[in-house]
């Protein structure tokens, strides 16, 4: 009973919405389900698919990060610098993954030492990374990146048309699946999202946990912003603006409880394939950008309010079961 209720779950849900996603797809254009195009499609929202992993690891701790897209912003701002100033590559990259782990640090420490709501730290963080990478770059894109990087970004693995972000994206998810699922660490975001005080009573170490996270987003950024510099081969400042509002739709669709201590990667990671199947439909069928967010932006509300309304439902049932069985006991004394 158990497993099936476990199969019938949220994640069962969306990942049948996944299919029924590709089957209207299909309807919509003979082009939808090539090779070709599931291969641009998917490759499209990789940088979202990335920031929505370490994001479902800080939800399930009931905090937020909302710094995410500008983090990956100020990381590609970074790089487009050391570029341009003819710093080797590898060396760049490293500052890179160093300045996402700093900006993921300072909003840690905001929320941990200082004790200030996650969702007020990152809301300021986000308009002061973006500020930060239009100080590097202004307004102006560095390209010509050497082609045996940009390859990582639009390429595909050797004998498959797997885009190699995708990839990536898929060996992290498996990591991140692994440590929340079958670890003492993944056991204890469980505890900290539940019961906050209760964990700390269990000896579970909940600041030092929250500021790993944290520092664990920003490198997560940092890496999204390389995959969409060498991607687009240009950074930018503006890169990814407003990618915050579709990691976090995904990671909520997903089932991931905006209260904490509920929530699984593998729902994240078909919420994320979910959303971009639908934008890459409506894509195909030039349907406007603007229509696009505003799907997003109903998916983020469905994602929280539909699954409040079932344990509602639950909940009432529960309650008029318990009132059935209390009245019978009464009539049969």
């Amino acid at each position: 009973m158990k497993n099936l209720r476990s199969l019938l779950g949220w994640e069962a849900t969306i990942l049948l919405l996944v299919v029924l996603a590709l089957l209207a797809g299909a309807l919509l254009s003979p082009d939808f389900l090539t090779a070709s195009n599931l291969s641009f499609l998917t490759a499209n929202f990789s940088e979202v698919a990335l920031m929505a992993l370490t994001m479902t690891l800080l939800v399930i701790v009931a905090e937020i990060d909302l710094s995410v897209a500008s983090i990956l912003g100020l990381c590609s701002s970074l790089l487009g610098v050391l570029w341009s100033a003819h710093m080797p590559m590898p060396l760049a990259l490293l500052l890179v993954f160093l300045a996402g782990g700093l900006a993921g640090l300072f909003n840690g420490l905001l929320v941990t030492r200082l004790g200030l709501p996650s969702l007020a730290v990152t809301i300021g963080t986000l308009a002061l990374y973006r500020g930060l990478a239009y100080a590097f770059l202004g307004d102006r894109a560095v390209a010509d990146f050497p082609a045996v990087y940009t390859n990582l970004g639009f390429g595909s693995v050797p004998g498959t048309q797997i885009p190699i972000p995708i990839a990536l994206f898929l060996v992290l998810a498996v990591v991140v699946a692994t440590l929340l699922h079958a670890t003492s660490f993944g056991r204890g975001l469980y505890a900290i999202g539940a019961n906050e005080v209760a964990a700390r009573f269990a000896g579970l170490r909940v600041e030092r946990v929250k500021l790993t996270l944290f520092v664990l987003s920003g490198l997560m950024s940092a890496l999204a912003g390389m995959v969409y510099t060498f991607r687009f081969s240009s950074a930018r400042a503006d890169n990814a603006s407003g990618f915050e509002l579709g990691v976090i739709a995904a990671v909520l669709l997903g089932g991931v409880s905006i209260f904490g201590g509920r929530g699984s990667v593998v729902g994240a990671v078909a919420a994320v394939f979910l959303i971009g199947i639908i934008n890459g439909a409506l894509t195909i069928v030039d349907v406007p950008n603007e229509v696009l967010t505003v799907v997003t932006g109903l998916l983020l509300i469905g994602s929280v309010l539909v699954p409040n309304l079932l344990a509602r439902f639950r909940a009432s049932r529960e309650r008029r079961s318990k009132a059935i069985q209390g009245g019978e006991s009464g009539v049969s004394t």
